[in-house]
Parts: structure tokens; C-alpha cells; sequence
């Protein structure tokens, strides 16, 4: 069964290469145009995937205020185009969004019917790229949205946090921004089954747990140390967000709830947040060691 992955460079792509190995084909920008309908048909006319996993986004959330229409034409062009090309090519098309389309004032995990309400240009590409989805390929889709995604692959949070706690004597993280940190591995599983077996609907995939990224900074230094990743500890300074103020709102509290998800893929359960850190940074530890 072949698998088309829209993207290439990302964390996502990365991991579904790990996974699938030679059941998945991921094609570049280089490769295919997502904003022009006639490449996107052109690549599926040619690879005849049994279905697509657009693992592509414009994810600068901060830089997404300034680049507005950068942001529209990946986020909502690309997606409506690839819903089209889908729809008559008769392909599935999985498709994978975020927390933030949601406000983050609820206080308690969002579910699936929940309102969208985006607080800033990237979540509300992601909503209209949604929208596009839902309007065109309602049947024959599956949007999956996550939070807080790492992996050994590409910059992210995990080690943003390792590089500057081996660099600083001490460091000021933020303790009022809650959510769920999701290992792209994991993800890229859930992205798999709902495209092998056709899983339609709109779901949500994070690791298991809550956390604030303070919790989830300590626990990645923890962790390090243990692991021989960081030679020492160094202070973590719980802060707020008014401290640390960027271009873009961050919902204060962006849990994703589950229930439909364990019901539906239930041969791929998610796994505790802690726990898929720990995996993650195993095998951190054994491609640093490789390399050297």
C-alpha cells in the first residue's frame, strides 16, 4: 500500500519515513506544488497512492503575523487544493492541524465539536484550511489535530531546551501555558492507521497527561541528566507569560480530549507524555553517539 506524503523537511515526514520505511513516498516543495492544483494532480496521476498525508504547513506562529498570506496560501490554498485533487482522484486524504484553533480559555480538555476560535494568523489559517477540508472531502478524510509535537529531527522545543541548558547558567521557562507535548512518532502512527484503514472524521492525537512547559522543561532536563545528555542541572525559573511576550497569542490552556480517539485507533493507544519523552531522547542519545 503505498502512502503519498506531502512534505519532506518536517518532523512528521521524518517519522513517517521511520515507520512505514518504503511504504511511504514523501515528496518536497521541489517535488510538489500544493498551491497549484495541476502538480498536485500531476504527482497523484503518476505515484497512484491508496492515500495522502499532508504532512506540510506553515508553522511559524510568530512569523505568521507578519507573513499573513504566505501563511493563507499553505495553510488554506494548499489544503483546499489537495481536498480537490483527492476528491477526483478518489484518494483519502489524511490532513493534520492544531491546538490552536481553539482560544484556550475553556479550562478544560477540548473536545472534537468544540468552538474554533483562533486567536492569531496561524491558528486561523489552520481553521480555514480545516474548513476547506471538511467542505470538500467530508467522507473520504481524516483531520487529526496535535499539540506540542517534537522529535530527534529538525528544531523544536525538546532540543531548543537541551541546547540552552547546556549554554546558560540558568533559564526562565513558562508556567501558564498548558497543554500535552506530543512525540511526532506517535503521531505519525495514528496518521498511518487512519490512512491504511480509511479512518474518516475529525479526531485528536497528543500524548497522554497534562503539563505546563515549565513541567515539561524540568522533566526534559531530568531526564538529560539521566541520560548523560546534560553534564549538570541548572536552575529552571518558572515565569509568566507577560514576561516572555511574542507576536503571536498562545492559548493559556490548549489540552486535546481524546475519548473518540482510544475508541477509534484502538491498536494504537497513546502513550504517556513522560514516557515518550524518555523514548525520544534514548534515541537522541544513540544517533549523537553514532555521529561521533
Amino acid at each position: 500500500m503505498t502512502i503519498l506524503v506531502i512534505g519532506k523537511s518536517g518532523q512528521l515526514a521524518y517519522e513517517l519515513k521511520q515507520v512505514a520505511g518504503d511504504d511511504v513516498i514523501c515528496l518536497g516543495r521541489n517535488e510538489v506544488d500544493i498551491t497549484n492544483k495541476e502538480s498536485l494532480y500531476e504527482t497523484l496521476n503518476k505515484v497512484k497512492p491508496a492515500a495522502v498525508i499532508n504532512a506540510s504547513a506553515y508553522t511559524a506562529v510568530d512569523k505568521a503575523e507578519s507573513e499573513p498570506k504566505v501563511a493563507e496560501l499553505i495553510n488554506v490554498r494548499g489544503v483546499a487544493n489537495l481536498a480537490a485533487v483527492c476528491k477526483k482522484a478518489s484518494v483519502f486524504l489524511v490532513h493534520v492541524s492544531t491546538d490552536y484553533v481553539f482560544n484556550g480559555h475553556k479550562g478544560a480538555p477540548y473536545t472534537v465539536d468544540d468552538k474554533i476560535e483562533p486567536q492569531g494568523v496561524y491558528g486561523k489559517t489552520k481553521a480555514e484550511g480545516e474548513k476547506a477540508l471538511l467542505d470538500n472531502l467530508p467522507d473520504s478524510s481524516c483531520l487529526i489535530r496535535t499539540a506540542w509535537v517534537y522529535s530527534v529531527h529538525g528544531t523544536n522545543f525538546v532540543k531548543t531546551m537541551l541546547r540552552l541548558m547546556a549554554d546558560k547558567p540558568q533559564l526562565g521557562v513558562i508556567d501558564d501555558q498548558v497543554g500535552t507535548p506530543t512525540w511526532a512518532r506517535g503521531l505519525a502512527e495514528a496518521c498511518l492507521f487512519a490512512a491504511k484503514n480509511r479512518v474518516h472524521g475529525v479526531y485528536h492525537w497528543t500524548d497522554e497527561g497534562v503539563c505546563s512547559w515549565y513541567d515539561f522543561a524540568f522533566a526534559i532536563q531530568e531526564l538529560g541528566v539521566e541520560k548523560g545528555l546534560l553534564e549538570q542541572a541548572v536552575p529552571l525559573l518558572p515565569i509568566p507569560s507577560l514576561q516572555y511576550p511574542t507576536p503571536a497569542k498562545r492559548p493559556h490552556y490548549s489540552v486535546l480530549d481524546k475519548s473518540t480517539t482510544r475508541e477509534t485507533f484502538s491498536s494504537i493507544r497513546p502513550s504517556y507524555w513522560r514516557t515518550q519523552l524518555s523514548a525520544m531522547l534514548d534515541e537522541l542519545k544513540t544517533n549523537q553517539s553514532a555521529e561521533k
